[in-house]
């Protein structure tokens, strides 16, 4: 695999992203914090929001990894690598961020195979490479600064050492991907053969060695990722995996029974258990969106260890954790960052002395749908937008009651039906409606009215990390508008939300 070394760039996920893109395994580990076991193949340094001159500089001793293996460093990681050997990097009087273009590429190394004169990268720095250390070779630079492709000399090290002070990773490098493939490929001369195919057979036989004869009890969700991760689970083990399905009051208008009608196809053993009033009681008069998710998972963890009960052979906890949720808990400034508490679980395996499984934990979103259709995983089910593990509670901003969980249900179903009635459903990644702690005049008949306002989001991203809003044309917006505020009874104003992430994030709370 290859190992990415994470110095804190806001865009370490895209550097996974591309190397999955082409057939090649990685992972993404802390730059202080990390192993290089004997199935990593090559390094990849990354960026940083840091200067390698500043006093509280993120320091690798370079010394433990040079040599052993190819190492690429990005924007950051070049000028790490620059200044650690001994070359000059400067402070610059202007932070160079943008569109640049290599105007200058000397010889015919393989990382610019392919890579056209003139070709556009993304700049984002405030140092510069002014001059490389002895034993290094300049091979690109772009109109404004001489260094931004350079690499070992041949005789330096027994393995290459490459920088580039762009950043390949992302879509406005036209061509970074090509040139992640020629350090990978032609130079580190990885294999592109991590296929959703073979990830499904090598995950179904490592369940088998890991969990053994054992039962596997997995909380469904009706997404996705739980979805997928019980198709393997029951791949590996059949009828010794156990599935509960806990309607929390909180889910989306039917979703409880057209869930439940879903999963008949698929053969598994699912326990479909009713527990909405448990729920409406703990989230009483909590507004907090943290709080809320506390008291979701508390309730969820009550009803889950009563189930759970029922099967005193079970000894793993299925999870249907994916690779962004493992990322987000990671921090290279220190203790982990605090993931939102949906996310897994917590306290569960303890209650119930169970060891957790996460088939998909290696996964992001699209790499688990690309998984799901390889185990023919019903397209319904795989083309289901994200829903937040708190349901609709996070979409509800302020306390929670059963009236507002219908009201909210009836305008969300209005506004998906719409969505997928006129074929926008599947050109957006993300959906939904919020009902706002907001009250306007109205004026419905001859009467005014005082009554709440909804917002209708709708995103698209590969993944969640960033997102942008979708344009849905104007006239279908307004037929949403006028069903909600005709047919939801206690509803006078619709608006749309067209906010990106970042800074906003997908869900209002």
């Amino acid at each position: 695999m290859v190992l990415i070394l994470d110095f804190g760039s806001q865009v370490t996920q895209l550097i996974a992203r591309r190397v999955r893109e082409l057939n090649i395994y990685c992972e993404i580990k802390p730059y202080n914090d990390f192993v290089v076991g004997e199935d990593v193949e090559a390094i990849i340094l990354s960026g940083s929001p840091f200067s390698v001159l500043d006093e509280k500089r993120l320091y690798l001793e370079l010394s433990d990894i040079v040599g052993r293996l190819p190492i690429l460093g990005i924007c950051y990681g070049a000028q790490w690598i620059a200044h650690y050997y001994g070359g000059q990097v400067q402070a610059s009087d202007y932070r160079e961020y943008g569109k640049a273009k290599l105007t200058k590429i000397h010889g015919a190394d393989a990382i610019v195979k392919d890579i056209d004169l003139g070709s556009q990268v993304w700049m984002s720095h405030g140092d510069t490479i002014k001059s490389l250390p002895d034993g290094f070779e300049l091979i690109g630079g772009t109109e404004d600064i001489d260094v931004a492709i350079f690499r070992s000399q041949s005789d330096k090290f027994e393995k290459p050492v490459y920088g580039v002070q762009f950043h390949p990773e992302v879509t406005h490098s036209l061509q970074g991907s090509q040139l992640l493939k020629n350090f990978l490929v032609d130079i580190a001369q990885l294999k592109q053969d991590w296929t959703p195919s073979k990830f499904v057979q090598e995950t179904i036989a490592d369940i088998r060695q890991q969990v053994g004869e054992d039962e596997v009890i997995l909380g469904l969700s009706g997404g996705v990722d739980s979805t997928v991760a019980a198709a393997l689970l029951h791949a590996a083990i059949k009828d010794k995996l156990i599935c509960i399905f806990v309607d929390n009051g909180l889910l989306r208008k039917d979703e409880f029974e057209e869930v439940m009608h879903s999963y008949k196809d698929m053969g598994l053993h699912i326990i479909g258990v009713r527990a909405a009033d448990e729920f409406y009681e703990a989230l009483k008069g909590l507004k907090d969106p943290e709080d809320k998710r506390k008291a979701i998972g508390k309730a969820f963890i009550d009803v889950f260890e009563r189930e759970a009960k029922q099967f005193p052979n079970a000894k793993w906890l299925g999870q249907g954790t994916i690779y962004p949720d493992v990322i987000e808990s990671l921090s290279v400034h220190g203790p982990s960052a605090t993931i939102k508490s949906h996310h897994n679980v917590g306290g569960l395996p303890e209650k119930l002395d169970l060891k957790i499984i996460e088939p998909l934990r290696a996964l992001f979103k699209d790499e688990v749908r690309r998984v799901g259709k390889e185990m023919e995983v019903p397209a319904n089910i795989l083309n289901r937008h994200p829903f937040p593990g708190p349901g609709l509670a996070i979409r509800i901003l302020g306390d929670i009651t059963a009236d507002k969980v219908r009201t909210l249900q009836e305008a969300d179903s209005i506004y998906i039906e719409n969505l997928k009635s006129t074929g926008w459903y599947d050109k957006i990644w993300q959906a939904g409606t919020i009902l706002l702690p907001v009250e306007s005049v109205g004026v419905m008949g001859d009467e005014r009215t005082y009554e709440k306002a909804v917002a209708l989001r709708a995103v698209n991203s590969l993944d969640g990390m960033t997102a942008e809003w979708t344009p849905i044309p104007y006239e279908l917006l307004g037929k949403i508008s006028s069903e909600i505020i005709n047919k939801v009874k206690g509803i006078n104003r619709v608006v749309y939300d067209i906010s990106t992430k970042p800074p906003a994030t997908i869900e209002w709370e």
